[in-house]
């Protein structure tokens, strides 16, 4: 590897990668990355298929602060987004809840990503060990004692989730050791453990339904799955990004007016309008005997209603190996807008994922970090420091 760059690119995912694709060819470049394989995130997203983005983006959908985020998505939307992938082969469309889904799944984005980056020295299954910043240059060294020399260091090495696809902290302790604020880091989008009282959701693993979850004054009516571990499912990861250590709510019958089956000759198992294992289970927590409901008394119906807002403290998430995110990160406070670069470091950008921003399921999480890198990409192109 030769040993002085222009610009070194910290991470191979999909900021480091839209970065790479971006960055002018007048550079002399290289991305370094410690996977054998690009894109390995971008790979296993959505199940294979990657949801790209969305059609509703805007700064509420995200954990963060809402002007920085704001004004880069106004730079590079989702309808620049889409169009990129498109011209080079990887179309999208719409499917559920205004989601966009790569119609030749996640290998056909990793492609159009690494076709287009030209002249950007790639090395893969390098593992970098620390970054010594000096007299505006960086020293790159690596963990078998070799090491390089940057004018300009773009981090885009991703969170800490996902640590057996090659998540790592290497981004963040560049952060510390060169001054930066860190907002404190937690698992994102990921499942909930349970507190003894609720474990009996334990024996429904593997069963689906349709609720309202509610953290704060945050609400998602989408599907939560009971796992073995706890809960997941869409509304739950959503949920995950918001919640504190505390409780929230669950509204396992959002449809249904319990007022209106009061005299009902059925069983309330069956009027519940959830599996009947479900049904069983709940009533059996609230301690109601299952038998027709114009049999129950006036304080099993009010025992019921806690079906509408049933409130409980999660005992804590499923860890970073789980989780599809990060939240937290570099501080914006520390980041120029316009172009990406640490106010406190010249030539030091951060990218993606490291950056305290955080969006919820849907899109908005790869929205970010390829909008993140074009408006960084785009400013380094400018300087022509070659």
């Amino acid at each position: 590897m030769s040993k002085i760059y222009d610009v070194a690119i910290l991470g191979g995912g999909a900021s480091g990668l839209m970065f790479a694709s971006e960055l002018s060819s007048k550079y002399k470049a290289v991305l370094i990355d410690a996977n054998k394989e690009l894109g390995a995130k971008i790979a296993v997203s959505g199940g294979g298929r990657c949801n790209l983005t969305n059609v509703d983006i805007c700064s509420k959908y995200y954990r963060g602060d809402s002007s920085f985020i704001s004004s880069i998505l106004n730079k590079y939307n989702n309808r620049w987004l889409i169009d990129w992938f498109a011209k080079r082969g990887a179309k999208c469309h719409i499917q559920k809840r205004g989601q966009y889904f790569c119609i030749d799944k996640s290998v056909a984005i990793i492609e159009a990503l690494k076709s287009s980056i030209k002249g950007v020295k790639i090395a893969k299954g390098t593992s970098l060990l620390r970054v010594e910043a000096k007299d505006e240059e960086f020293k790159l060294i690596f963990k078998d004692g070799n090491f390089l020399i940057a004018r300009t260091l773009v981090v885009a090495s991703g969170g800490l989730s996902f640590p057996k696809l090659g998540a790592s902290s290497i981004g963040l302790d560049i952060a510390k050791r060169t001054g930066h604020n860190i907002t404190k880091t937690s698992p994102a989008l990921v499942g909930f453990t349970l507190q003894p009282e609720q474990n009996f959701f334990k024996t429904l693993s593997g069963i689906s339904i349709e609720v309202k979850v509610i953290v704060g004054d945050r609400c998602w009516e989408d599907y939560i799955l009971f796992a073995h571990r706890g809960l997941s499912g869409p509304a739950i990861l959503n949920a995950s990004l918001w919640w504190e250590r505390g409780k929230i709510s669950i509204d396992f019958i959002p449809h249904l007016k319990l007022q209106s089956i009061k005299g009902a000759k059925k069983n309330i198992s069956t009027l519940l309008k959830l599996p009947k294992r479900v049904s069983k289970a709940l009533l059996e927590h609230l301690n109601i005997l299952d038998r027709p409901c114009y049999r129950l008394r006036d304080d099993e119906w009010n025992s019921l209603e806690r079906l509408h807002n049933y409130s409980f403290a999660p005992a804590g998430t499923f860890g970073y190996s789980k989780a599809e995110v990060t939240s937290g990160g570099v501080s914006t406070k520390d980041i120029d807008v316009d172009s990406m670069q640490s106010k406190r470091v010249k030539g030091l950008y951060f990218i993606g994922e490291v950056v305290d921003v955080t969006g919820e399921l849907g899109g908005y999480n790869f929205q970010w970090v390829f909008s993140s890198a074009k408006v960084c990409a785009d400013y380094i192109n400018k300087l022509c420091r070659v």
